[in-house]
């Protein structure tokens, strides 16, 4: 075959569709398309490990006595004259280093073995399940949209959803693994650049942000590229099961963010609670103080919570948005036709996505110099611009080269003809749609502008007005996003049914390279300034690293806007695959058993955030008296000559993390299989658009609240205006009230609404995978009554 075929080619094969809808085939050939999607992918792994190399090259050992200290490009510490450059500062940072990475490590591995068993059973469970729609039957059956085509038997179906499932829980736990070794890894070398002055810092934090994203991207990518067409080769020309098969991937994604984020989220916020309440209300200590007890604990989750939970979190969305506009195209007229160019569409879309957040990484690292403090936030803002405006010719360009003129797209029962341009709009619709999300995010929670400030001034009169303030600001900051969201769906659905959503959420996510690299900046540069804290440098040092702090802080909040808005988008299509899978011709909100799944499902948020919220308070209730205790018994700890036991306050996170995460992730993973099993399809699908509908506004209303508190602390504590110095300083009843705010909003910020996307998001991707059980079996209380 040649590259490039005729755009006027007739397809072959083409059945159950009028005549004159059969579509010509795309400009990029098939030959193409197989070399185009690993290409990208091994270019964004290659890319990945190249910024591994020069970070690598920041040496976290002392240089000879005697030898100037130079970094690989030869410029000079600036601030020799003030002691820096001595051997027991390197050599600290390195100790404080080791010790978050072997917290972090030994984490991850104790949650992993959990997880584990875990993936186990419910590898079992999706087989079993699936197997039995058709009695565990070895015979072919005839297809459920093309009945006079034979389809593979119910039990390879069942086998091959779970190696995908297996595949998908293993990808992103190795993602949100080696994001989590690089932060570690990175976070001492930032500190010791910041010596070199804030923009050598930046680079630094950036590229190692810059390692994850990409690795993760890529490897989402590859791994599912190879696994589509490993299960070709027995599907054969069985696209429909091949699809269906192919759902588990994102549903083992899915799986892992969930106790990623929510075991990550408890662990991090138990000890930034217990180490403000106790250091900073009570004992008067700054947060990184090497004298509280909670210091490395706190530090080690911002990595297992911010870099492995948010990793597996976004890695679980474009897993699942890929899956719902594959399971979509493959009983359209790609499927149906064989159009391998057209089916892979949504990859094209992504391997478009990582050559262009390539590019973009340059601009910051290589393009630009940040030669001051207040370049570093309009720096990332402008990745977000800059990957958006190159994503939309890079979709302009793919969707003309891989999509015929027109083409049909399967919605409800018949095919809705659809042309290229129309599916570059839903795409693009998606991605400008999330830029608008997390601009406004940015605006509710940045300290900036007059949202914050005016929570900040709040304080004035107690931790109550605070609190008041911040949540009529997080209920607010829902509207915008809600508006962007629906426009969006309105929009893609009118032009492309639910394919249309389904790529419109990949459209969000295709510049996850991008938005990973400024996420994982964020907790890099958090370790950076509390590894100065501890290590004792200047205060100057300090004030760079928090100033990357702070503007991590900001983009941290955008990138849970992004994740949260692209959790809409995903469940939508995905509840859309669902329903059709299942044979729900319409779903009647008037029907009692639509209206009873409606109810139950738009409780479900409340019930999760109240699980997660609480585990929270009890791990921090255990790590608050373990930390006066050891104020209380240790001698000289405030004094400065006592050490404090750091790894009983690792242990104490741990424990009480692995111990929490178990009923809020047994929740969802169990809502699905209960009320599709004994209720049925239809009360199910009301189950999926209640939780769809409260989860997204709780989701955004809390994360933005428990962002806008964080940085009106951070705005009376740096005394940047005149109006913040009038408020604080440091120690002020102001400033206690704005901690108060601070440490109310860390679960909500960190642990709750994060995780809500992923409980809406995984319901309907599991419910999609078992969607054929519940079709067969399900419902059995209303067949019994």
């Amino acid at each position: 075959s040649s590259l490039f075929t005729s755009p006027h080619t007739s397809a072959r094969g083409f059945r159950n569709l009028p005549s004159a809808s059969i579509p010509a085939m795309a400009i990029l050939s098939e030959v193409a398309t197989e070399v185009l999607i690993p290409l990208a992918a091994v270019v964004g792994i290659a890319f990945a490990i190249a910024q591994w190399v020069i970070v690598s090259r920041v040496k976290l050992a002392p240089s000879l006595p005697g030898v100037r200290d130079k970094d690989v490009m030869g410029d000079s510490l600036i601030e020799e004259e003030e002691g820096l450059n001595d051997h027991n500062v390197v050599v600290k940072c390195a100790e404080i280093q080791n010790a978050i990475a072997e917290g972090a490590t030994s984490f991850l591995f104790t949650e992993y073995q959990y997880v584990g068993i875990f993936m186990s059973i419910f590898a079992v469970v999706i087989f079993l399940f699936l197997g039995s729609v058709e009695g565990f039957s070895t015979r072919s059956h005839p297809c459920t949209y093309s009945k006079d085509k034979e389809c593979k038997p119910a039990l390879f179906n069942a086998l091959f959803s779970t190696v995908s499932f297996l595949l998908g829980a293993v990808t992103s736990v190795v993602s949100g693994f080696l994001g989590m070794k690089i932060a570690t890894y990175a976070n001492a070398r930032t500190t010791l650049e910041a010596r070199k002055g804030v923009g050598k810092a930046f680079i630094t934090a950036f590229r190692s942000g810059a390692v994850m994203g990409f690795l993760l991207a890529s490897n989402g990518l590859l791994v599912l590229y190879i696994a589509i067409n490993l299960f070709k080769l027995y599907y054969g020309d069985d696209w429909e099961g091949l699809f269906e098969s192919i759902t588990g991937y994102g549903l083992g994604g899915s799986s892992m963010a969930l106790f990623g984020r929510v075991g990550g989220g408890i662990y991090t916020k138990a000890a930034d609670v217990g180490a403000d309440l106790v250091g900073k209300v009570e004992r008067n200590i700054p947060e990184d103080d090497p004298r509280n007890p909670a210091v490395i604990a706190d530090n080690v989750g911002d990595n297992v919570g911010d870099i492995a939970g948010m990793g597996s979190d976004l890695f679980g969305s474009y897993a699942e948005s890929s899956c719902a506009a594959l399971v979509v195209a493959s009983i359209s007229s790609f499927g149906v036709n064989h159009d391998f160019t057209g089916m892979c569409y949504p990859l094209l879309v992504s391997s478009v996505g990582i050559i262009v957040c390539l590019i973009t990484t340059l601009f910051a690292t290589d393009f630009f110099e940040i030669k001051a403090v207040q370049e570093i936030e309009p720096a990332l803002k402008k990745q977000l611009i800059i990957s958006t405006v190159l994503m939309t010719v890079g979709i302009a360009l793919i969707s003309w080269l891989a999509l015929p003129a027109k083409f049909t797209i399967f919605n409800f029962g018949e095919q809705k003809e659809v042309s290229n341009w129309g599916l570059f709009l839903c795409v693009a619709i998606g991605l400008w749609a999330g830029l608008i999300i997390g601009y406004v995010t940015e605006y509710y929670t940045s300290n900036a502008y007059s949202p914050v400030q005016d929570v900040a001034d709040a304080c004035r009169t107690g931790a109550a007005t605070n609190v008041i303030f911040g949540l009529a600001l997080g209920y607010k900051s829902v509207i915008i996003p809600i508006f962007a969201i629906a426009v969006g769906i309105y929009v893609s659905f009118t032009i492309a049914a639910m394919y249309g959503i389904a790529v419109a959420a990949l459209g969000m996510l295709s510049t996850i390279a991008t938005g990973l690299s400024i996420d994982a900046y964020g907790p890099i540069s958090d370790n950076a300034g509390g590894i100065a804290e501890m290590a004792g440098m200047s205060h100057r040092i300090r004030e760079r690293t928090d100033a990357l702090d702070a503007a991590g802080n900001t983009t941290a909040a955008i990138g849970k806007g992004f994740a949260i808005g692209s959790a809409a988008l995903v469940s939508l299509a995905l509840f859309g695959a669902f329903v059709s899978r299942a044979g729900v011709k319409v779903v009647d909100v008037l029907s009692p058993k639509v209206i009873i799944g409606l109810v139950v499902g738009a409780m479900l948020p409340y019930w999760f955030s109240a699980m997660t919220m609480k585990s929270v308070g009890s791990a921090a209730l255990e790590m608050v008296e373990e930390v006066r205790r050891q104020f209380n018994t240790i001698p000289g700890l405030m004094e400065g000559t006592g050490k404090p036991d750091y790894a009983n306050c690792v242990k104490i996170s741990t424990d009480a993390s692995i111990r929490q995460m178990v009923p809020p992730g047994a929740l969802v993973m169990l809502t699905p299989l209960v009320v599709g099993t004994f209720f049925g399809v239809h009360t199910l699908a009301g189950v999926l658009a209640g939780a769809l509908v409260s989860g997204v506004q709780v989701a955004i209303s809390a994360s933005n609240t428990g962002g806008a508190w964080d940085n009106a602390k951070k705005y009376i504590e740096a005394g940047a205006s005149e109006h913040a110095r009038m408020l604080g300083p440091k120690g002020s009843d102001c400033h206690k009230a704005a901690v108060i705010g601070d440490t109310i909003g860390d679960p909500l910020k960190d642990t709750s609404g994060p995780s809500l996307n992923i409980l809406i998001k995984l319901m309907a991707v599991e419910s999609l995978v078992f969607a054929p059980f519940f079709a067969t079996h399900g419902g059995i209380l209303f067949k019994l009554f």
